[in-house]
């Protein structure tokens, strides 16, 4: 199980880092980031149990724990939802600031799928946010991304909980 970790790990890195330069040099857009103006139910699931940060202009190590920390996506998508750009980008301010700050992005899907499938689509929603970082100027190096697939779903009962991504700092 472990060495099928690193090998998801080590390819869907080098898939992103090529993914990367490829937008890098031949897009204007990333196309990870979708306008949420006509999306269902979840928009309010994006700020449960974490404060409004829109009166937040810069972070720093005292309210950086303010900041929300997991991120919802649409069934079966990777598209980073409009209304994550926010504090996404100043988990990416800190990041890029604090050079010995690391963060461990865990991404998620619910339990529709293959085993497999959930695992690579957890793993590309996790990348959308690494990638969203590193073109805000942090440093690959500072990130650690892993795909849990369905295997540690949300318990609340909604499929659409378990579709996330969760961002955790960690001791770099």
């Amino acid at each position: 199980m472990k060495v099928l970790h690193k090998q998801v790990k080590t390819v869907s890195k080098l898939a992103g880092l090529t993914l990367a330069a490829l937008l890098v040099v031949g897009c204007s857009s990333s196309g990870t980031i979708k306008d949420n103006a006509n999306a269902n139910s979840d928009s309010s699931a994006t700020t449960n149990g974490v404060s409004n940060n829109s009166q937040i202009t810069g972070v720093n190590s005292e309210n950086v724990g303010n900041l929300q920390s997991v991120y919802y996506f649409e069934f079966d998508q990777s598209v980073i939802r409009s209304e994550a750009l926010n504090d996404l980008s100043l988990h990416a301010q800190f990041l890029s600031q604090n050079s010995n700050a690391a963060v461990r992005l865990e991404g998620h899907a619910d339990e529709q799928g293959t085993r497999e499938y959930n695992i690579a689509l957890g793993e590309r929603r996790a990348q959308a946010i690494e990638q969203f970082f590193v073109g805000r100027g942090v440093n690959g190096s500072q990130i650690d991304t892993i795909s849990y697939g369905e295997e540690k779903p949300d318990f609340s009962g909604l499929a659409s909980k378990s579709r996330r991504v969760e961002v955790k700092y960690t001791a770099k």
